[in-house]
């Protein structure tokens, strides 16, 4: 079975939901899945307190990764919801996009769809020197193409026997693969799916198909499940995170991440500021078209 990393609590105060509410909800989720009960919620200064820290060790490794050509690839999977854009974002907000790379890639066209399923894949892994998240990945044949029916029962039988080896293939290779899936109870997700109907910031995350997936909860579970006794071989594990706090989930998984790559600080030279001499003329030569400062 996965293994857990360390569990997430309860979040902060919500308007409609008491504190008491959410974290009984918590512990009655905790209870059905034989998880911990939850801690209380972390503060915004302990979190940006700890988050810095791991960026810093985020840059480390990506200097790291630079230096000796490593080739990393790591999955995030779970339901809508979950939170698996913003532990993404949490990852790459202080590192280089040239090293960190972002794929999330559309619903397949109709090329795609003709090709070998794993085929649009595989042009994004990584190269010597980058790190490639996937946000969402080749398990959607797993999770979201066989609860909505978009491919056979046969389909799926068949990826969950080739994928392990696929992935054999991926660590042999040379690429450090990491499993992410991030575990969230009925109510958070509800809870987080409603308040993205109004909210003119969240309405993109919420699409036509997380709608009708919504009712489908049970199916999501079964296909997890499978997807798991399938695919959580000894080359490849998969790594759940609980994320009813997202503060929590985001710190738990960075921090786990940072375990499983061993790295070392990579010496650099001090960095100094040479004299510059300016001109006394700083009045620009061409008109400036500025941009009116409405605030």
């Amino acid at each position: 079975m996965a293994k857990k990393s360390a569990a997430t609590k309860a979040g902060p105060k919500r308007k409609g939901k008491s504190n008491k509410d959410e974290s009984g909800d918590a512990k009655r989720s905790a209870g059905k899945s034989g998880a911990e009960a939850p801690k209380g919620e972390i503060s915004g200064k302990d979190y940006a307190r700890e988050m810095k820290k791991l960026h810093v060790e985020l840059v480390k490794l990506q200097e790291w990764v630079k230096l000796k050509g490593l080739k990393v690839c790591i999955v995030f999977e779970g339901r809508d919801g979950a939170g698996k854009g913003g532990t993404i974002k949490a990852i790459t907000e202080r590192v280089s996009p040239r090293v960190f790379r972002v794929v999330a890639l559309a619903a397949p066209t109709e090329r795609e769809k003709s090709q070998m399923y794993v085929q649009r894949y595989l042009p994004h892994f990584p190269a010597a020197g980058e790190v490639v998240i996937f946000d969402r990945s080749w398990y959607n044949r797993a999770g979201v193409e066989r609860v909505m029916g978009f491919c056979s029962e046969a389909d799926v039988k068949g990826f969950l026997t080739v994928a392990p080896l696929f992935e054999k293939l991926m660590v042999n290779s040379g690429i450090i693969l990491l499993k992410y899936w991030l575990e969230v109870s009925p109510e958070e997700q509800t809870r987080r799916l409603a308040a993205r109907i109004d909210d003119g910031r969240k309405i993109w995350k919420l699409s036509p198909m997380d709608v009708k997936s919504y009712n489908r909860w049970d199916d999501y579970t079964k296909a997890r499940d499978d997807m798991f006794a399938a695919t959580d071989s000894s080359w490849a594990p998969w790594f759940v995170a609980r994320s009813e706090d997202k503060a929590r989930v985001r710190l738990n998984v960075i921090s786990h991440l940072l375990k499983q790559i061993p790295y070392k600080a990579v010496p650099a030279p001090k960095v100094r500021l040479p004299k510059r001499k300016i001109g006394p003329d700083k009045a620009p030569r061409v008109p400036f078209k500025y941009v009116p400062e409405a605030f």
